[in-house]
């Protein structure tokens, strides 16, 4: 499919060949779903702990002896009953909240994520992403024209921007910037490009996804076979 490429001040230049084996495929929130639950269980950090009776420091030693004192029977300060004792039945650090997804899923739910956006036209492609002095103000100001030159983006607030190769400028004027996030092309992912009212991508950056995601199988030579 054919879609524009823009310059650096909006202007359209050219239009390029978007692969439909990634830019065309048709969404299923199942899918999209289950890929997005399996990245946010895996990033899942497991911080609450709490010891048991076996973990608490002290109580090697019987707090009183079993007759003749009146009070009930204890065999250590350790126990659930005492203040200080271990915990019965609370979290600990051996939870396990990871989920499995296979690649050709993963990568198939980006490509109908991906697919959305050029349909939804919230994804600009543009010859080049680069900043001359890599001035966070700099970013901003080229943010707001790129709003003003092209429609499909006026109304977008959260950018995402796709570099092609580790541009530190770039990256660097975007980390001041609460609503404007880069990432590489080979580390997209569905959540990322979720959050984002608009994905701007770089000419190159486009092949490289294309040839990076290599586990999305062409519906076109599927339907041939058949």
């Amino acid at each position: 499919m054919k879609f524009p490429v823009y310059n650096s001040i909006g202007e359209q230049i050219k239009e390029i060949d978007l692969s439909s084996r990634i830019f065309g495929v048709k969404a299923k929130t199942g899918v999209i779903h289950q890929a997005v639950v399996a990245q946010l269980a895996n990033a899942r950090q497991v911080l609450a702990h709490t010891k048991d009776r076996s973990e608490v420091r002290g109580g090697g030693r019987k707090p009183w002896k079993q007759k003749g004192t009146g009070r009930a029977r204890q065999g250590s300060i350790r126990s659930p009953q005492w203040i200080g004792g271990g915990v019965v039945f609370g979290p600990t650090k051996d939870r396990n909240f990871s989920k499995g997804i296979n690649k050709k899923q993963k990568q198939l739910a980006l490509a109908m994520c991906l697919s959305d956006r050029v349909e939804n036209k919230t994804l600009a492609v543009f010859d080049k992403l680069q900043l001359a002095d890599g001035k966070t103000k700099e970013l901003s100001v080229w943010l707001k024209e790129i709003k003003n030159k092209i429609a499909t983006l006026k109304n977008s607030k959260k950018f995402l921007l796709v570099l092609d190769s580790n541009d530190k400028k770039m990256i660097l004027a975007g980390l001041n910037l609460k609503n404007v996030n880069t990432i590489m092309a080979n580390s997209l992912n569905c959540k990322e490009v979720l959050n984002h009212d608009a994905i701007l991508v770089t000419e190159k950056a486009i092949s490289i996804i294309d040839q990076h995601y290599k586990k999305v199988a062409n519906r076109e030579d599927k339907n041939s076979q058949k």
